[in-house]
């Protein structure tokens, strides 16, 4: 091994107590072995990207190409956004995790808004202890509700047009914003916003006339810590969603930490240097408020650091399961045992740490069935120098790292990886990939930068048989731009068959980008609603059924990527097949299913439990 092998560089920096100390057990062990451990070596052993380089990312994002795949629409549209993290030069832990971006049609006019977090300036006046934070700045200055005005021309054209209509909505985010998570909690049909924070978090409920109220207290899910990702939903199959909150790390400023790199370079914390925080489990008491369960249904599992946290029915007995990415430690996989608990089999399953054994610093998270084998795969995003993860399921919810022979592993280092999904940008029916990154430790090869850590963005197709290759440079010249990405949401915005992506961006402008991808292959698009033709039925599994081609499985989620919330709807691409497909099944999340027959393609269809023929 080189006497400066290069390991886990981010995680490895030292509060500036300890800073000497480190240096001189680490300079004492080097004497006795081989290997040396440097924090500060280049990001990567592999050439450098060419993100590495100085870049003017407005420039080349402003530039649209005749041939790109997705197009930043987001200043024709009018969605005037632009992050601050309220950095002021103290390295705040947190002011490198925000920030998330919600799809949701929070007026159920048929197309999809956006809700952004936004973070403002921390101050050190009257910190509250357990991870609590106070902020200064306007109420009006948190997170932003866009209303999605879509005209559709005679023609078939469409064009974006977003309105923010915050004050209108009668939102007041009062925290230090970090993700939302979105979901129907009192079955009403219209969407409401749980936004986690640095400090208590909100619950917003949709009072179903384009106006939200905060129940967090009387909801009781005003969780005090500092959260980042969070999912809705039915893990007892009794009609309600439930809510799994994803908490981070203890922190407030009165105990914040100043840390460096062995170089002595003041930098941002990493969480070894905090305690990690308990997630929390709320189960939907049916009546506006939830109960924290975490203690009787979260039993003998591991905690924290949580980032980013998905729901899937991991081995498909038809309850739903939860994956929690944590930051440095063992992930979770928590499933669900059918009595209102929860067991923690990650380490067994294969799912807990990477092929060395080691864990990571998993960030992003989604599950969705790459290979069309009929179960879900994980994939995770990690630091630059560990490779993103992919796990393939054998069906009953244990998995091999596939990481390496893929290629997403090897193709992702020198990159640090946030928001992520799997979707079929090109509709032949098998799921691609794409990636937010944006570092979260300062890029040496930029000294002129006063803000270095921007990185590009990843997209990968899926070349049907177990491997990726990377299309990055053909997506458009978006993926050029050199930014700090964190929270992607992922729906169609447009209402035309294809997904669009929305990108946050930490201290800048959010992107839309639009998917312009042209081929012949053909989608079907669905929308899966309760019998009252309400509420979203987010956890339903979806197969597509089609003459002379392999069965498709798909799913109903609004949860995974980073800190965000997607479309629940569910788009499907069925590639070369063409004309009515031989059935659509669909198995709600009560473990009733429903199958409808003969179904047009290349349309959006709304599909109610309890219609179509039961099996």
């Amino acid at each position: 091994m080189a006497t400066k092998a290069r390991t886990r560089e981010t995680w490895l920096r030292f509060p500036e107590r300890t800073h000497r100390a480190a240096i001189t057990a680490i300079v004492a062990s080097a004497t006795a072995s081989t290997v040396l451990v440097s924090c500060h070596q280049p990001r990567s052993t592999e050439p450098a990207h060419p993100n590495d380089a100085p870049h003017a990312p407005s420039a080349v994002a402003d530039t649209v190409r005749a041939q790109d795949w997705f197009v930043d629409r987001a200043a024709e549209s009018g969605l005037a956004f632009t992050h601050t993290n309220g950095m002021a030069g103290q390295f705040y832990f947190p002011e490198m995790l925000p920030a998330g971006v919600a799809m949701v049609d929070f007026d159920n006019d048929g197309d999809l808004d956006l809700y952004f977090t936004q973070a403002r300036a921390l101050d050190k006046g009257g910190a509250a202890s357990g991870g609590a934070a106070p902020t200064t700045g306007a109420a009006s200055h948190g997170g932003r509700l866009f209303r999605n005005e879509l005209a559709v021309g005679g023609d078939g054209s469409r064009r974006l047009r977003f309105v923010d209509v915050t004050e209108r909505a009668g939102i007041v985010a009062t925290g230090y914003g970090m993700g939302v998570a979105t979901g129907d909690i009192d079955n009403d049909g219209c969407t409401d916003l749980y936004l986690t924070n640095v400090g208590p978090n909100q619950l917003l409920r949709n009072n179903c006339d384009g106006t939200f109220s905060d129940i967090s207290k009387k909801s009781r899910t005003d969780d005090p810590g500092w959260a980042v990702s969070a999912s809705f939903f039915d893990y007892d199959r009794d009609g309600w969603l439930d809510l799994y909150v994803g908490n981070y790390v203890r922190w407030d400023i009165g105990s914040d930490q100043k840390c460096t790199g062995l170089t002595g370079r003041r930098d941002y914390c990493t969480p070894a240097v905090y305690r990690p925080q308990g997630d929390r489990l709320f189960h939907n008491e049916g009546n506006g408020t939830f109960a924290d369960v975490t203690g009787t249904a979260l039993k003998g599992g591991p905690y924290g650091p949580a980032l980013g946290v998905s729901t899937a029915d991991f081995d498909s007995d038809g309850w739903l399961d939860v994956y929690v990415a944590n930051d440095g430690k063992e992930n979770v996989l928590w499933m669900n045992q059918r009595d209102g608990t929860f067991k923690n089999t990650a380490l067994l399953a294969g799912a807990a740490l990477a092929a060395d054994g080691r864990p990571k610093g998993s960030m992003g998270v989604d599950a969705g069935d790459f290979d069309n084998d009929g179960d879900e795969d994980l994939f995770t995003t990690q630091l630059p120098t560990e490779g993103n993860n992919l796990y393939v399921n054998d069906g009953t919810g244990l998995f091999e790292d596939r990481s390496a022979p893929s290629g997403l592993g090897p193709q992702s280092r020198g990159y640090t990886g946030f928001g992520t999904a799997w979707f079929d940008y090109d509709h032949d029916g098998w799921l691609d990939l794409f990636i937010a990154n944006g570092a979260i430790e300062a890029i040496r090869e930029r000294p002129n930068d006063p803000f270095p850590y921007g990185e590009r963005k990843q997209l990968f197709r899926n070349r049907r048989d177990g491997t990726f290759e990377n299309v990055s440079s053909k997506a458009g010249a978006a993926f050029e731009a050199i930014e700090v990405s964190r929270g992607v949401a992922f729906g169609d915005l447009d209402n035309d068959g294809d997904t669009d992506l929305v990108v946050a961006n930490v201290n800048a402008a959010a992107r839309v980008l639009v998917n312009t991808y042209r081929s012949d292959a053909h989608w079907i698009g669905l929308r899966l609603l309760d019998a009252q033709g309400k509420r979203d039925m987010v956890g339903a599994r979806i197969e597509v059924v089609r003459a002379g081609a392999p069965t498709l499985r798909r799913r109903a989620r609004s949860d995974g990527s980073y800190a965000s919330a997607n479309d629940p709807r569910v788009l499907i691409g069925l590639g070369e097949s063409a004309g009515p497909l031989d059935a659509v099944r669909v198995h709600w999340p009560d473990g009733t299913t429903s199958e409808w027959r003969g179904m047009a393609i290349d349309r959006w269809h709304a599909l109610r439990q309890g219609e179509g023929a039961k099996e």
